[in-house]
């Protein structure tokens, strides 16, 4: 899974009658990759009515998937990609049998190295929230060859911070699209949005 685009979007608890505004929103602000957890109201039906018009080079994957049931679901419903928040090396090994793209989830050092042993794509540092960069840079020491991807409490204004530390991408939430704009369902501020978040992480 090659990111063009250091940011993945999450989305989380959306309403299914905006998701489909919102992801061409997301895609025109410059976005490549799109989560939708697993424990988002009809996210599988949102996934399976939305993937047909993933515009070529965008991702539109599953987030949130826990264990190998919810895997199979959420590629059942067409997801592109997986991201776990923990390590389970069932969702990963079955992930690769079906050579589709897999951020697992780790936190210490030794899940991080079992969850790239096991064949996962990249690695979703979470939570970032409380030990902020300098972990990163702490882990890419060790692990300079694994994909470390930041998730938690990533902001437009630490989100240069996280990749000159080494992250290869992070995950954002609503302060990437923005919570009023989706409450409001206001299509062009979060294109606005998007495009002004990327802009700080290529700072």
């Amino acid at each position: 899974m090659e990111l063009t685009t250091p940011v993945i979007g999450i989305l989380r608890g959306i309403p299914a009658d905006f998701f489909g505004p919102l992801l061409d929103a997301a895609f025109q602000g410059g976005l490549q990759a799109i989560e939708v957890t697993l424990n988002t109201p009809q996210a599988e039906e949102m996934i399976a009515a939305q993937r047909p018009r993933v515009p070529q080079g965008k991702l539109l994957g599953m987030g949130t998937v826990c264990n190998l049931e919810m895997a199979k679901r959420a590629v059942d419903a067409g997801a592109m990609f997986l991201v776990t928040p923990n390590t389970d090396e069932k969702v990963i090994d079955f992930a690769v049998g079906r050579d589709i793209p897999v951020v697992a989830g780790a936190f210490t050092p030794t899940e991080v190295y079992s969850a790239w042993a096991c064949g996962a794509d990249m690695i979703k540092l979470f939570p970032c929230t409380q030990l902020g960069p300098s972990y990163i840079r702490d882990l890419v020491g060790p692990f300079d060859r694994v994909p470390l991807v930041a998730v938690g409490g990533v902001t437009r204004e630490n989100v240069g911070a996280y990749l000159q530390a080494g992250a290869c991408a992070v995950g954002v939430g609503k302060s990437l699209f923005g919570s009023q704009a989706i409450a409001q369902k206001r299509p062009e501020d979060i294109v606005f949005n998007v495009n002004s978040f990327l802009e700080h992480a290529h700072k």
